[in-house]
């Protein structure tokens, strides 16, 4: 029963996205948007048990919508940047460090940033989309093919444990699987002439082969970060999925917590390369 709830939100999932996306309409993908952030605001606000989620994640959406309709590349970029560095100065030396015993100032702390992350993330995407829907596909696909073969390797040759204390079912071998598997995909479609604008081909035509498989491990290797940092919030709150909004899948927030850090990190790579 469970499996097939999870295939039937996958499917729906997939079609309502794949519609927003190929539609090429910039509208209807920040409405996308500004739904997604309010659900995953609201499953934030609800963890962290503040009053009146439902008004926090309304403010949300709104503010997304207004901002992306009036923003200038520079504050895409300021926002890419941030996030960027926050990840690889603050979250990434964080998962080796053991998570606080209290609530207190450094896990509220540690909230804001991941929760300021979050949104300048949906910005990122919105930039992303903006420039190729392509482009916002490809990261997509780039992040499901490395969770599907993390997946499959985990399960076949999985032993030695990535982060025990965060998420005990992900292994190194894992990784290793997800990245061999999308590193196949992008050999396999760079010479395609209609991905012209996929994030492989950016990275091939401005870097070439050496480059472009540099690039996709590390994208590859930041959405692991990306799931593991939202593994260790919830962890901390002592809950095991963000919500219930996704039947068989858990919330929103799930679902994208490997698209938070790969997303800005995207908007630089296009920003330097193309």
């Amino acid at each position: 029963m469970m499996l097939k709830q999870r295939i039937l939100t996958a499917l729906g999932l997939m079609v309502i996205l794949l519609a927003v996306i190929l539609s090429g309409s910039l509208t209807a993908f920040v409405i996308l948007l500004m739904i997604s952030l309010g659900a995953t605001t609201w499953e934030i606000t609800r963890i962290n048990e503040y009053r009146y989620p439902f008004a926090y994640a309304y403010g949300a959406a709104i503010i997304l919508g207004i901002t992306v309709s009036t923003a200038k590349k520079t504050l895409y970029v300021f926002l890419a940047c941030f996030v960027v560095f926050a990840w690889f100065v603050y979250f990434i030396p964080s998962l080796f460090y053991k998570l606080p015993r209290d609530i207190g100032w450094a896990t509220r702390f540690f909230e804001r940033i991941y929760y300021a992350c979050i949104f300048s993330s949906f910005m990122a995407a919105a930039f992303i989309y903006r420039q190729s829907w392509l482009l916002f596909l490809s990261l997509l696909i780039l992040v499901s093919v490395a969770d599907s073969g993390a997946y499959f390797a985990g399960k076949k040759f999985g032993k030695r444990k990535l982060a025990p204390d965060i998420s005990p079912g992900k292994t190194w071998e894992g990784v290793a699987g997800g990245i061999i598997a999308t590193l196949l995909v992008s050999v396999a479609t760079v010479f395609i002439p209609v991905l012209d604008s996929s994030i492989n081909v950016i990275l091939y035509n401005a870097l070439g082969w050496a480059g472009m498989v540099g690039g996709i491990i590390l994208l590859v290797a930041v959405s692991v970060t990306g799931d593991l940092q939202e593994s260790r919030f919830k962890r901390r709150r002592g809950i095991k999925d963000s919500s219930s909004i996704l039947p068989g899948h858990g919330g929103i927030l799930d679902r994208i917590d490997s698209l938070i850090p790969i997303l800005p990190l995207a908007v630089l790579i296009h920003i330097c390369l193309v």
